[in-house]
């Protein structure tokens, strides 16, 4: 199913979470924060929307890395459900498009929940007091051809790391809805 993300409750504080990634090694919140803030992108593997922007995710995380922005991604799909977003298959991708953060598991759903993720991709912009500044998209492109694309959660974080404060302006993130058990 089809979705857009809601507009983000800009404010509300990043919740904690304790995750391992498909090796067994624990992420929490202190370790994915950034000096300047955090990045949180609900991902997975099989939806087409993720797959289309999946380089473009990585070359934009490194950038923000670089620019003292922490960055995660949380596969909340039930693998049960969708065999493809198996651990298994989270490394396989992870390695296919060069993701230089750490890709977690939420077996229980429950760090989705909590942080009210509706489709892959989600992406969720804290500041440095982990305040949520972004709900939006990665960028202008979409699944189109991604030249003179506007790197909208570039932009956007960029400002919120210099000012704490994101854009006024955010357009919603589209992708397949979770796969909730």
């Amino acid at each position: 199913m089809l979705l857009d993300t809601p507009v983000g409750n800009l404010g509300l504080k990043a919740q904690d979470f304790a995750l391992d990634d498909a090796h067994g090694t624990r992420v929490t919140l202190n370790d994915a924060m950034g000096e300047k803030g955090l990045l949180v992108a609900f991902i997975c593997n099989h939806c087409p929307y993720v797959k289309a922007i999946a380089d473009r995710l990585a070359t934009d995380a490194k950038a923000l890395m670089a620019d003292g922005i922490g960055v995660v991604a949380i596969n909340s799909n039930d693998p049960k459900i969708v065999p493809e977003d198996s651990p298994p298959n989270m490394i396989r991708f992870a390695e296919q498009h060069g993701f230089g953060f750490p890709y977690v598991i939420d077996a229980d759903q429950k760090v989705a929940e909590t942080y009210g993720a509706v489709c892959t991709p989600d992406f969720f912009g804290f500041n440095a007091d982990g305040e949520l500044q972004y709900r939006g998209r990665l960028d202008s492109a979409g699944m189109n051809d991604p030249t003179g694309r506007t790197p909208e959660l570039v932009n956007a974080m960029r400002a919120i790391a210099e000012s704490g404060k994101g854009p006024a302006e955010q357009h919603p993130s589209m992708g397949c809805s979770i796969k909730w058990s």
